[in-house]
């Protein structure tokens, strides 16, 4: 396993997918590493306290938007009960967009046009969050999206938009999760992305382009980005959030292999 400061993941939402769930889990676990996972609401949660694996990550809201009264109602409150949820899961972190993700990944509510009074509101709701975040002993990560593959049409997406939104509110309780695929279809530059970046960054999530695989099936060259995490001394997290080209353990062989 890797020797580097930081820990690594892999999300049980995207690999082993033959299995039931909570056996994702287990076999994640059993290679070492931490897991992660989105909706906690279609999980029994006593199942997975089980397992014994360690959580890095969740997906902290249900449902809502940044920007609406009724949508920062709803994403307020289903944030504190994914508050309670990672309290029985021991999970640090917990990962929020820039609106709610329906299905196939597709915004609630595309946005077309982000206005400055929107930003304005993104940034007021966004503080409240870390505020229940700061409550319950807990961090908020914002994922940046790519809009042209996976995406189109959520509001607040690109690396510069999260990064812009976490140094606005300025709490350790609001961090980035700065995932690199979706980085490299968005902005590209990773390594100096990821350096401008570490100030506010509390995740990474890696997957390569095209395909969102496991490293060393497209064009990132992940062992450069991992070195420049082992230079700037980042100590978190790093978590594949990717599908597996063909065989689960020879994807997390890679994972592992690019960031050792």
């Amino acid at each position: 396993m890797s020797a580097a400061p930081y820990r690594l993941a892999a999300s049980a939402e995207m690999l082993y997918l033959d299995r039931p769930f909570v056996e994702r889990v287990r076999a994640i676990h059993e290679r070492g590493l931490m897991v992660e996972i989105w909706d906690w609401s279609t999980k029994d949660i006593d199942e997975l306290v089980a397992t014994g694996a360690e959580f890095a990550s969740m997906t902290g809201y249900l449902t809502g938007t940044l920007t609406d009264a009724d949508g920062i109602a709803a994403f307020l409150d289903s944030a504190e009960e994914s508050l309670k949820v990672a309290a029985r899961l021991g999970c640090p972190n917990l990962n929020v967009h820039g609106t709610g993700l329906g299905p196939e990944g597709l915004p609630v509510t595309p946005v077309e046009v982000v206005t400055p009074d929107m930003w304005l509101t993104a940034a007021d709701t966004l503080r409240r969050l870390a505020e229940l975040g700061e409550r319950h002993g807990r961090v908020f990560t914002l994922e940046n999206l790519n809009l042209a593959v996976d995406h189109p049409g959520t509001p607040f997406a690109s690396a510069a938009d999260t990064m812009a939104l976490v140094r606005a509110v300025g709490s350790p309780h609001l961090r980035m999760n700065l995932d690199l695929y979706h980085a490299q279809i968005g902005e590209g530059n990773l390594i100096e992305l990821t350096r401008t970046a570490m100030p506010y960054v509390g995740e990474i999530q890696v997957a390569d382009v095209p395909g969102r695989c496991e490293p060393g099936t497209g064009e990132i060259h992940y062992p450069a980005i991992a070195a420049v995490l082992k230079e700037v001394g980042y100590a978190g997290v790093v978590g594949l959030e990717g599908w597996a080209k063909a065989d689960p353990d020879d994807a997390l062989n890679a994972f592992d292999g690019a960031f050792a």
